[in-house]
């Protein structure tokens, strides 16, 4: 059966615009608390049945077209020797934080079966329940933001230990990318043997470098990772407050460019060339009424105007003050809609 998410990322005509959401298993949603219950956080995400029954009842509840692998960006790195933690009110925290040439040297780069085998029981099972028409979608984190979270050993906002390395000691830095280019690509072609039909690259903290330090100290590692990951899957690349990086992006050609909410979606996809793009309602419009989620929704599809190759999204995830009536209305909402102007 096909799936109509994969038409799309292919830039095919589909029956209607396809539609899934960042976060769409998350906290949110009663069934996720229900799920979780007092599983510590890092023990839940490594859980392959756990994980993937928060990755299945999220697809069954929304209806939406893709299911994405419930994961999360940093568990990647504690194979590698990182002290990781969830904590509350603080969120993730690496309490060994890499700072120095001997902490980069200590980074240890497994093959992904050994360091996160459990990644693949998450995949297989997810895949024994997932609907034959609906895809699934494994994610990483990409380099840069997987190397700030390691740097800075917590969420920054002004990356200060981040750029430090970045100026101070370029050698350093791209020793670290490096390593972690070696250990995504190898934890991404996992899920890819395991059976996923696509991959999201999750780029959350790029916005905060200019044009130039992108260019000099992050565009060449993301376009070894793109280009090792080519040819297999669809790969999705999403950066958040990184409009004037998406032409550095699209230059390196990933098979579909998610864009955040603070660009204009139909401009961008014209402005950048690329094939098929994803998104890009603000996620917050979720929190208003119902009217005003099928108004916003109906601007981004009407700016597209039946154009192939788009994929309805967010911008970024869903927050956990969302109500979930507004998602499941949001997503009846583009199906039908787009529907009923002929398909694309």
């Amino acid at each position: 059966m096909d799936k109509i998410f994969l038409k799309a990322c292919a830039a095919e005509p589909t029956a209607h615009t396809p539609i899934w959401l960042n976060r769409q298993a998350g906290r949110y949603m009663p069934e996720y608390h229900a799920l979780k219950g007092d599983t510590p956080s890092l023990e839940f995400f490594k859980h392959p049945e756990m994980a993937a029954q928060a990755t299945l009842d999220a697809q069954r509840i929304l209806g939406v077209d893709a299911a994405i692998m419930f994961a999360d960006l940093l568990p990647i790195m504690e194979p590698m020797g990182l002290r990781l933690d969830y904590r509350a009110g603080e969120g993730p925290v690496f309490d060994n934080p890499v700072r120095s040439e001997a902490d980069v040297a200590a980074l240890e780069v497994l093959p992904a079966e050994e360091a996160t085998p459990y990644i693949a029981e998450t995949v297989t099972n997810i895949l024994s329940d997932l609907p034959a028409q609906v895809a699934l979608i494994g994610f990483s984190g990409a380099p840069f933001t997987l190397a700030s979270y390691a740097i800075e050993g917590r969420g920054s906002r002004n990356y200060v230990h981040v750029k430090r390395m970045m100026y101070t000691a370029p050698e350093l830095w791209h020793a670290l990318l490096d390593k972690l280019v070696t250990q995504v690509t190898s934890y991404v072609q996992l899920q890819i043997e395991a059976g996923v039909d696509a991959v999201q690259l999750f780029d959350t903290w790029v916005g905060s470098l200019s044009v130039l330090d992108f260019r000099s100290y992050v565009a060449p590692h993301l376009k070894k990772l793109l280009d090792n990951l080519r040819g297999r899957v669809p790969v999705i690349y999403f950066g958040t407050g990184n409009g004037h990086l998406l032409g550095e992006v699209a230059a390196m050609a990933p098979d579909v460019l998610a864009l955040d909410w603070r660009v204009p979606l139909a401009e961008t996809w014209e402005s950048t060339g690329v094939k098929a793009v994803q998104g890009n309602l603000d996620p917050i419009v979720l929190c208003a009424d119902r009217a005003t989620v099928e108004a916003q929704a109906k601007s981004i599809l009407d700016s597209v105007a039946g154009r192939p190759g788009h994929i309805f999204n967010l911008g970024h995830g869903i927050i956990p003050e969302t109500p979930v009536d507004n998602v499941k209305a949001l997503v009846a909402f583009v199906q039908e809609y787009s529907l009923a102007r002929g398909g694309r």
